[in-house]
């Protein structure tokens, strides 16, 4: 069975009452943890020279990897940003020879770890379907009053 991660939080209200000198099974009736849970942080925390009350240059971030020994994960995941889909929109219906092919070679140019060309195709023809439904409802709503 996998162990949830105690919140930020609780760890921190762990390691403020081990400070005042709670004993372990003290502390995990007043966070409603189990005892283990408790020795378990206080252990890794102790390893790392964790105290209360936290070092003020370090971030939630490096408290939860330095207690639970695994990096977290990033925040972002995303490489580059998102292409402007609106103007790409707007190029295609302007220019009629353009391509969504050429588009997006310019967009590679730029971006050369963007979108692949697949997943570039597919988030424009779900943007266009997206754009589709929300001008059929308008006109749905115009014609009902």
């Amino acid at each position: 069975m996998s162990q949830t991660r105690l919140s930020m939080r609780k760890l921190k209200e762990v390691l403020r009452l081990h400070s005042l000198g709670l004993k372990q099974q003290q502390i995990a009736r007043s966070c409603s943890i189990a005892q283990s849970t408790v020795h378990k942080y206080l252990k890794a925390a102790d390893a790392a020279g964790l105290t209360w009350p936290l070092p003020s240059d370090w971030d939630e971030r490096r408290v939860e990897e330095v207690v639970s020994g695994a990096p977290c994960p990033a925040a972002v995941w995303r490489k580059t940003a998102a292409p402007d889909f609106g103007a790409i929109r707007q190029e295609l219906q302007t220019h009629r020879n353009l391509t969504l092919q050429l588009v997006w070679e310019e967009y590679r140019q730029d971006h050369s770890a963007g979108y692949s060309y697949s997943r570039y195709v597919a988030t424009v023809f779900m943007l266009r379907n997206h754009l589709n439904a929300m001008t059929d409802a308008r006109s749905g709503d115009v014609d009902a009053t």
